[in-house]
């Protein structure tokens, strides 16, 4: 058996003004006390205790506070608190209920201080997740943190959820499919069959990279425009909700891609802390954390255990400099084209990112991830300037910084992240090649 995660998400039925009241003193008590520790700087457990212990919070959020406060500046490496930062809580004694005589059938116990004056909430649930809901109120399924923001006139629930699911297994019969992840495809796949590419898939990326250089424009303008913060950040919420979307419909696609064939493998690459070892300066480095290839791996692997898939991760390593018949250094002359050099080779041109999802399939057999032929260091930049691709890592994730819209207004319009890789020179193995 292995355990899967998934965020359950709930809106509040309209509360009360008397209830409504007391969430909106718990929102302002919580985020006082997580500023004064956030402020005060402090890094231990027991520190952010001494300062949070007099705030009139339940036990399960001043709990949440001391686990948090000191990730913020050692993990998060945060210089600044948004504004707009949901209550925390611990999993302490979280009470759900299910009965189909409400109308609201689930409802949550909102925890607050002191001894008898919590107070149940119903919820709107997904529909979607209603099985999963069910888990939680039986106790099949266990809750993780607990997070509640406010959205104007809606307060909304998240609940992590962990539940067990069957280990994905595999034999000798496998079919390898290697999925490459990028911008302009956003996801190319390609399942190995005899050593030949077979049937691919490709994910179109253009909708995303619209839309965020649509939202970079819209933000920039309304910001020039002394726009009120309330529209900045009703827009700013629109466009990540539009590329969530998108993040959950390619790896929902990549999947069923996977079904297709018997006994499938999915294959992605390892590119644990590529952020921190290759540094493409204040401008690049930002452009790295402003798409969401890690949350995009991590959806593909989340669903593809849940419906059973194992998935892999390989060496990154020349997957797509390398010719996925003849193993030799290539070129990309363009974007999507790939060439080998080797005239004894069957492949003389071939699309680039089938030919990477190819390599990262092959990878899995460790005689897949030996050394390439003429491995030199070369310019693998396009002629005509156009880039190279990119992606980063799920399977152990590099340090995340504190995604907030202040730190999205001190981006700059994006273009693809593969334009500045390719104007890397060098590469060495393991340091996260430019898939």
């Amino acid at each position: 058996m292995t355990t899967i995660t998934k965020t359950l998400q709930a809106t509040f039925a309209p509360p009360t003004a008397h209830k409504q009241s007391k969430l909106n003193n718990l929102l302002e008590t919580y985020r006082d006390g997580l500023q004064e520790a956030f402020d005060a700087g402090a890094s231990t457990m027991s520190a952010v205790s001494d300062i949070v212990t007099p705030y009139d919070l339940p036990y399960q959020a001043k709990a949440a506070l001391c686990n948090y406060v000191p990730k913020l500046r050692k993990t998060y490496n945060a210089q600044e608190l948004d504004d707009k930062h949901p209550i925390r809580l611990t999993n302490q004694a979280a009470k759900f209920d299910h009965s189909e005589e409400r109308d609201y059938e689930f409802t949550w116990l909102v925890p607050r201080p002191g001894r008898g004056t919590n107070f149940w909430i119903p919820l709107r649930i997904n529909p979607k997740q209603e099985d999963l809901w069910h888990d939680l109120v039986s106790e099949d399924s266990k809750a993780g943190e607990i997070r509640l923001q406010r959205h104007r006139k809606n307060w909304v629930l998240h609940v992590t959820v962990k539940y067990p699911v069957e280990e994905p297994t595999t034999d000798s019969d496998t079919t390898h499919i290697g999925l490459d992840i990028g911008e302009t495809a956003l996801i190319t796949g390609c399942a190995l069959k005899d050593g030949s590419p077979t049937d691919p898939f490709v994910c179109d990326g253009s909708r995303a990279k619209h839309l965020r250089k649509e939202m970079h424009t819209t933000l920039k303008r309304l910001q020039e425009r002394d726009a009120s913060e309330w529209r900045i950040e009703d827009r700013f919420s629109h466009y990540q909700n539009a590329l969530t979307d998108i993040v959950e419909k390619a790896s929902r696609q990549a999947v069923e891609y996977a079904k297709q064939f018997e006994d499938s493998v999915l294959v992605m690459e390892d590119l644990t802390y590529i952020r921190e070892r290759l540094d493409y300066g204040k401008y690049m480095n930002r452009r790295l954390h402003s798409w969401a290839f890690a949350r995009l791996q991590g959806r593909i692997e989340d669903k593809a255990t849940e419906a059973g898939i194992p998935v892999e991760n390989v060496n990154p390593a020349y997957t797509s400099q390398t010719c996925h018949s003849c193993h030799r250094i290539g070129r990309r002359n363009s974007q999507a084209e790939f060439r080998c050099p080797n005239d004894d080779c069957h492949v003389s041109m071939y699309q680039a990112d089938i030919n990477a999802s190819a390599n990262i399939a092959r990878r899995v057999d460790s005689w897949g991830e030996s050394v390439p032929l003429d491995k030199a260091e070369r310019d693998d930049s396009p002629r005509d300037g156009s880039g190279c691709d990119t992606a980063t890592t799920h399977c152990e994730q590099s340090v995340p910084a504190q995604m907030t819209l202040t730190a999205f207004r001190e981006s700059k319009p994006s273009a693809s992240v593969h334009e500045t890789k390719s104007r890397e020179p060098t590469r060495t193995p393991g340091s996260g090649d430019d898939d």
